[in-house]
């Protein structure tokens, strides 16, 4: 029996998904949305709505140093799990890992290095566009 890659729209979902539930477990804060999208050796990664309750609080109270201090730890502290979870999804080493949040927006974006490309499957919609631009330029030589 032969095992399928996922598509890279299933393995972004796929990503989404977990990484909010990651961030629900480790913070008991859920960002609003989660997006990723794959590029070749790359992976983007943007969370929507991630500023936590307790750093929200130290914002309200005018302390927005101490909130990005938390913030930075916070990060740090999750960076090597997060590192395993693409990993583990995406059956390929992160080499590194970059996050950065800006506390006003609550927006968090994560980018991953891949040591490499991951195995996915061409999805039905792009093995046909490609089959028309093959056809396309048989018929224009």
């Amino acid at each position: 029996m032969v095992v399928q890659s996922p598509t890279r729209g299933q393995l972004e979902r796929t990503l989404s998904q977990k990484i909010q539930a990651f961030y629900r477990e480790q913070l008991g804060h859920q960002p609003s949305k989660v997006t990723c999208q794959l590029f070749d050796s790359k992976l983007a990664i943007i969370l929507e709505e991630s500023v936590t309750p307790a750093e929200n609080l130290l914002i309200q109270e005018g302390k927005e140093d101490l909130a990005e201090k938390v913030r930075s730890n916070l990060d740090e502290l999750l960076r090597p799990q997060l590192r395993e979870l693409v990993t583990e999804i995406l059956k390929v080493e992160v080499t590194d890992l970059l996050s950065d949040a800006t506390l006003e927006t609550g927006r968090t974006g994560i980018i991953a290095v891949l040591a490499n490309s991951p195995a996915v499957r061409s999805s039905d919609h792009s093995t046909i566009a490609r089959q028309r631009k093959r056809l396309d330029q048989q018929e224009s030589d």
